[in-house]
């Protein structure tokens, strides 16, 4: 499985995971993250991914730490699933000057 992963951050996650056993055939939680070049995010926008995403907190800034929006994801974690939804939500924020690029998921 690993050795189809590409040779990028995502891949890089997904490898580390597999180091630490981590079950691939169950689903999680994962949680992506959406980041902005300015603060606060549109409520419109909010509105709208959390109409796709029902799981959804946003992270006010705090002590030198930009704010940010995290939405979570039940699934299993596969590379194509987190290509698919950092891109599509990506494509949603930018209009508003977000972007999905990082996500994480619990090892247990």
């Amino acid at each position: 499985m690993q050795d189809n992963w590409p040779s990028d951050a995502d891949g890089d996650v997904l490898r580390r995971l597999a180091s630490h056993d981590f079950d691939f055939s169950a689903s999680h939680s994962i949680d992506f993250n959406v980041d902005f070049e300015s603060w606060p995010p549109s409520p419109e926008f909010v509105t709208t991914l959390k109409i796709q995403y029902p799981k959804l907190q946003v992270f006010e800034p705090t002590d030198g730490y930009r704010g940010y929006i995290q939405f979570v994801v039940e699934a299993k974690v596969t590379y194509e699933l987190v290509m698919f939804v950092q891109g599509t939500v990506s494509s949603l924020a930018a209009p508003y000057g977000g972007i999905c690029e990082s996500w994480g998921v619990m090892s247990e």
